[in-house]
């Protein structure tokens, strides 16, 4: 079957690293289902697939994706990421043994994938293939960061930091349809008018000193923008972190941290009960994905490329 794989991890120059072409189709085990992807979306997680982070050789050959939306026996469903460990019945997210897919089992990014049926979420007629598969990632974590994480109510104000990003531009939109007061930043005139357009209240540069601090940030950028986080939140608020892509050992300034007893929460996807949470907000609300382009799988290499130059704005999905 055709797909999107990893032979040999580059960590100097992850995008060499992607293969498409022809791999084995899947066989199910037990409780698990074969799902005929119809699409698939691209994360962050992916390039750092390409790069060997988390993702070592012996793993290897490994198809990359985490998100899918497709059908099982003609039945369109979403795909749940997350891979629990045997015999978990906890919160999934707090698994020490958790994998995601493309982690100990192959991805999505392929004509088919084998997952368990209990990660199976029946897509409502009201959402695309290309809309559901931006869901298992970005927008499920944003979601947790936002309603799970952040001891936001509506009326507070949330900043989203690096406002063009999967989860940065899921986030926008889901804070507004929650009812928060949504400010962004981002690097550029077009980025901050696009999240404007998505419901923020107010866009800034990045960096920019604020008229006022806010309740919540929500921070997915790491050490270019850390410091700046700490700075605009007010006594008691909540930095609410589910990523790094600048780096992850930004300065940790502990003493504004305890004298302004400030929360760091760290948040990472979300539980199949949040995920149809999530569903249902985006039904009552009406909001939907932000899709930056839709490519075919064989040219999956443009949508890796422009994420890891950052020239998108929302989510990149394969159609396979």
């Amino acid at each position: 079957m055709l797909s999107a794989y990893v032979t040999a991890a580059d960590p100097e120059q992850p995008l060499a690293a992607l293969r498409i072409g022809e791999r084995p189709e899947p066989d199910a085990p037990d409780d698990w289902a074969v799902v005929e992807v119809e699409a698939a979306a691209l994360n962050r997680h992916d390039l750092w697939s390409l790069a060997g982070v988390g993702l070592p050789p012996e793993r290897m050959p490994m198809i990359l994706g985490t998100d899918a939306s497709g059908t099982v026996d003609g039945r369109p469903v979403i795909v749940h990421a997350v891979i629990t460990s045997p015999g978990w019945s906890r919160d999934v997210t707090l698994d020490p043994k958790k994998s995601l897919l493309s982690e100990l089992h192959q991805g999505t990014m392929a004509q088919f994938v084998a997952v368990p049926r209990g990660n199976l979420i029946e897509r409502p007629s009201w959402l695309s293939a290309e809309q559901a598969a931006c869901l298992p990632t970005a927008w499920l974590t944003a979601y947790r960061m936002l309603t799970h994480d952040s001891g936001l109510s509506p009326g507070d104000t949330v900043l989203i930091q690096g406002a063009s990003g999967g989860v940065a531009s899921a986030a926008t939109v889901l804070a507004s349809a929650l009812g928060f007061r949504v400010w962004v930043t981002g690097r550029s005139e077009a980025k901050l008018s696009a999240a404007l357009d998505r419901g923020a209240a107010a866009a800034f540069e990045s960096g920019a000193r604020l008229p006022e601090r806010v309740d919540a940030v929500i921070e997915t950028v790491g050490e270019a923008t850390w410091a700046h986080s700490l700075r605009c939140l007010r006594p008691g608020g909540t930095i609410v972190c589910s990523g790094a892509t600048s780096g992850p050992n930004p300065p940790a300034e502990l003493n504004r941290v305890f004298f302004q007893q400030l929360r760091v929460i760290g948040s990472t996807m979300g539980t199949i009960d949040e995920f149809r949470a999530l569903l249902d907000l985006m039904e009552r609300s009406g909001v939907r994905p932000t899709i930056d382009r839709v490519l075919d799988l064989p040219d999956a290499a443009e949508g890796f490329r422009a994420m890891a130059e950052g020239t998108l704005d929302g989510k990149i999905v394969i159609r396979v």
